[in-house]
């Protein structure tokens, strides 16, 4: 065995073991959303951001802070309303005055934007030009105002919140923000033990602090180890076809163009390899498997794929046309061999 392939090993053994301590903190906490959690890690292991939708009550914003609770990184929270602006986000020049010369200057007074983990909490809460305020640091990692760029320190993750699009008082995320969005998590009513045991110890004296156990460097860390993962040229191919099977036009399934106004772009494709990555650090592996693609495609491509009129007015999923996808690949890829 060379020494780069053992300190290798000794570096995933290491980061595997900060990731499990992690889940144990946030376990004091969350009871359930198991696979709520594992998305969350795999999103910050691919150096991405997530976007979870649930109904108000499943603890959405609780499941965030207390990730980044245990996490030694800076943290801010920013609670989207109808009347929150761009510098409110980003930040904005005050005139200030040298008190040695007399002479006034503008100084940039940075937002809440300038910090490691941002909790976007019921991003859809706030109107378009608002949330578009968060696009160049989600997809370059820096803010620009005045002219002058600024850097983001890193690692930097946005995870926002939102309500069902068909409450009231809510704005659709246009597209171009939603793609920016490494996963889509939804949030799903817990099952009628986990029920039963949020309701015995949230209801009590007994509280159990979080610690923090890992820092940003492992994470960075981990981020450049997910790179490495080993993923085999027959599953890319899987991805590949998956993702071009979605565009309406192009697809080798019917229903595609049925139902889908609208297919995923090569970014889903990207999205798709390096979540299975993260998915198959994470649970201790070093080379991606087909569980893997499968379990990520859903909250990769929920929002990537665009349901026509028809599809809408029978009920069609973005998530069952994933799942059918799979099926009609796994079946064409049988009758071709």
């Amino acid at each position: 065995m060379t020494q780069d392939l053992k300190n290798t090993e000794q570096a995933v053994q290491e980061i595997i073991g900060k990731l499990n301590a992690l889940k144990q903190e946030i376990r004091k906490v969350i009871v359930g959303q198991e696979e709520t959690i594992d998305q969350l890690l795999i999103t910050f292991l691919a150096g991405g951001h997530a976007l979870l939708e649930g109904v108000p009550g499943l603890a959405k914003t609780l499941m965030i802070r207390t990730l980044s609770d245990a996490i030694d990184l800076k943290f801010r929270r920013i609670q989207f309303t109808p009347d929150l602006m761009p510098s409110d986000i980003i930040g904005t020049e005050i005139l200030e005055e040298d008190h040695t010369t007399g002479k006034r200057f503008f100084k940039f007074n940075k937002g809440p934007i300038f910090s490691n983990i941002i909790l976007a909490d019921e991003i859809n809460r706030t109107s378009p030009k608002t949330q578009a305020a968060l696009l160049e640091a989600m997809q370059e990692f820096e803010v620009t105002y005045g002219g002058i760029t600024y850097p983001l320190e890193r690692p930097f993750f946005i995870l926002a919140t939102q309500n069902p699009i068909e409450q009231a008082g809510t704005f659709p995320l246009p597209e171009a923000q939603l793609d920016r969005f490494l996963l889509y998590v939804r949030i799903n009513y817990p099952t009628a033990e986990e029920e039963r045991a949020i309701l015995e110890s949230t209801t009590g004296r007994k509280s159990n602090p979080v610690q923090k156990v890992i820092e940003g460097s492992k994470i960075l860390e981990a981020q450049r180890l997910v790179r490495e993962v080993h993923i085999n040229a027959d599953l890319i191919d899987v991805v590949s076809r998956i993702v071009r099977a979605t565009r309406p036009g192009q697809s080798e399934v019917a229903f595609v163009n049925e139902w889908v106004r609208w297919g995923a772009g090569p970014r889903a494709g990207q999205a798709m390899i390096l979540t299975a990555k993260a998915r198959a650090l994470l649970h201790g592996n070093f080379a991606v498997t087909m569980e893997d693609i499968q379990k990520v495609a859903y909250p990769v491509l929920r929002h990537r794929i665009l349901m026509n009129f028809k599809a809408e007015a029978e009920g069609v999923t973005p998530d069952q046309v994933t799942a059918k996808l799979f099926e009609s690949i796994a079946t064409i890829k049988s009758n071709r061999i």
